[in-house]
């Protein structure tokens, strides 16, 4: 296989976009983006492959020339998407990646089965609409067979990124970890906004002024760890001041459970006074 091998990419959503994008920068062809037969989908594939050069193809028409094909499709259409694109190509000597951070490398087995190295490829990063977040920095867990693992690490080191191991039994501990450092903070944040607007501020202006302390206590957590990033009422035991919190939030929606639960959680890993009283106080 060559030094920077052509690559195709089978879904042209916002991970395939992304990767494509960074795959082209570091000097790999992206030899075509694979789409489903939809027009949207088919829209999609056309804007990613007019942007890095490529060609769009959908799943009926893929060329799959490409020395590694690379899924960048919904958990749940991945194995449905292997299926479809054996007809496509002699899959004997190629690798085939998938990024799902939940599920293993077995999602591929249709096409390991047929002389193809597979691994899981799944970089720890959001991907959204509107945003094409750099993959320098980023780290990539990788499973699967040792032929594809040595081109991902390759790959992944090309695109400033750091690859490390992660077992197919623990992935979805690895993809709940995940669900932690983003999704759940946007929900943690959003309620924040509930929580402000019973104060008197619109979402715009909570969203304006939580930024620098938000920003601040990650640069302190990055920088110092937990512990020592940990502030407030909690860590200073202050009850009265707790129990104050509570009462108030029993008049927003779903945020006095937000504020217990994570409450609960920094008294189990994080340092606090008046753990006794402060208990009871989240127990009701």
């Amino acid at each position: 296989m060559p030094a920077k091998p052509q690559i195709a990419i089978v879904g042209p959503g916002r991970l395939g976009g992304a990767l494509s994008f960074a795959l082209t920068a570091a000097g790999y062809r992206v030899s075509e983006v694979i789409s489903r037969v939809t027009p949207s989908s088919q829209k999609r594939a056309r804007d990613i492959a007019r942007k890095t050069r490529s060609f769009s193809t959908t799943l009926k028409t893929a060329n799959l020339k490409s020395d590694l094909i690379w899924f960048c499709v919904p958990d749940r259409e991945i194995a449905r998407a292997a299926r479809a694109l054996i007809p496509s190509a002699e899959w004997k000597g190629k690798v085939a990646f998938h990024s799902s951070g939940a599920l293993a490398s077995g999602e591929l087995n249709v096409l390991r089965r047929r002389g193809a190295a597979v691994a899981s490829v799944h970089p720890m990063m959001t991907f959204v609409r509107g945003s094409i977040p750099s993959l320098k920095g980023v780290a990539f867990a990788l499973e699967g067979d040792a032929k594809a693992i040595r081109l991902a690490r390759k790959i992944t080191r090309d695109l400033g990124g750091d690859a490390f191991p992660i077992s197919k039994v623990d992935k979805i501990a690895y993809h709940a970890w995940g669900g932690f450092g983003s999704p759940l903070l946007v929900a943690m944040l959003v309620t924040a906004e509930r929580v402000a607007k019973a104060a008197g501020l619109s979402a715009a202006q909570a969203r304006k002024i939580m930024m620098p302390i938000v920003r601040q206590t990650l640069a302190n957590y990055i920088a110092l760890g937990p512990a020592a990033a940990f502030s407030g009422p909690i860590v200073r035991g202050d009850v009265s001041i707790v129990r104050k919190h509570m009462r108030k939030l029993r008049k927003i929606p779903r945020a006095k459970e937000v504020y217990v639960a994570l409450a609960r959680a920094a008294m189990q890993y994080l340092p606090s006074r008046n753990r006794k009283e402060l208990g009871k106080i989240l127990a009701l």
